[in-house]
């Protein structure tokens, strides 16, 4: 069983990392659900995405999630809080009963010192350099970030802004300004670079409890 990584983000709240070593029918067969997905390796990604969430929680609903007005994707009522991210052969989960979720994670992308000005102020450009290693970190905590607040018409470069990022021992310590609405709100990642990839999450006031 290839779970990577499994801890909790908060009191309440899961997450987990799964590493795709099984054929899709293995993810299929576990959750009873056959996807209409065209390719061949999104359909693995999107079937292995909710049997993560099963995996954490066995009570989720997966037959009613839904997307709302801005396309994402939740569960009547937000029985359940979650988000989902995938980058092939990873999928990364977490799941909350009580506050919006964002993670992201993001294999090592070669082309990032091209994109990075789709996705960074110049001032942010000054906190990761050129490396791409630390380029794909900061478009993973974006995308958490873009996934926490749920909306669509977002910038990256402009709503976006990723104001501090404190190294740690094994990890980053991340503060970002959501400046869609005034006053700006800020909110509070944690990022981490392992050997294939980077991972990012929105926690909840600066906390995170995790199992190395």
């Amino acid at each position: 069983m290839p779970l990577y990584r499994e801890w909790s983000s908060d009191a309440y709240s899961l997450a987990a990392i799964w590493k795709i070593d099984e054929p899709e029918d293995f993810f299929q067969s576990k959750i009873e659900i056959i996807s209409d997905i065209k390719n061949d390796k999104k359909r693995i990604e999107h079937l292995a995405g909710r049997f993560l969430l099963k995996y954490l929680k066995q009570d989720f609903p997966l037959l009613y999630i839904e997307p709302d007005e801005h396309d994402k994707p939740r569960l009547k009522n937000n029985e359940y809080y979650f988000s989902i991210s995938h980058s092939y052969p990873y999928v990364a989960v977490v799941i909350s009963p009580y506050e919006e979720c964002g993670i992201d994670i993001q294999s090592w992308h070669p082309r990032m010192k091209t994109l990075q000005d789709k996705f960074l102020s110049e001032k942010e450009k000054q906190l990761f350099g050129d490396d791409e290693q630390l380029l794909t970190m900061a478009w993973s905590i974006k995308e958490a970030a873009y996934k926490w607040q749920g909306r669509r018409g977002v910038e990256f470069s402009d709503h976006l802004i990723i104001e501090e990022i404190l190294q740690n021992k094994h990890d980053y310590d991340v503060r970002i300004s959501l400046n869609i609405n005034l006053p700006p709100m800020k909110i509070h990642a944690k990022a981490f670079m392992e050997k294939d990839f980077a991972f990012a999450l929105i926690i909840k006031d600066g906390h995170l409890s995790i199992n190395k």
